[in-house]
């Protein structure tokens, strides 16, 4: 079964299937032009949270950072 052309594979199949391989393929490319857009990250965040170093450790910044996130 590994060598025969997707297509052949597809046609084999009763319509009800063909459509969930259609919509899956379709999810597959629509994950991979979001991933593939060349979006670089975002680091305007970067140095955000240093005027809060003295009056926090780094882990409390790490929780609070996440508190916060969640927020949005």
């Amino acid at each position: 079964m590994g060598t025969e052309p997707l297509p052949k594979l597809v046609e084999e199949l009763p319509v009800s299937e063909r459509k969930t391989v259609r919509e899956f393929v379709e999810f597959l490319l629509t994950k991979k032009r979001r991933s593939g857009s060349g979006r670089k990250l975002r680091q305007d965040w970067a140095g955000i949270l240093r005027d809060y170093g003295d009056r926090f450790t780094s882990l409390e910044l790490q929780q609070k950072a996440l508190e916060w996130r969640s927020e949005f």
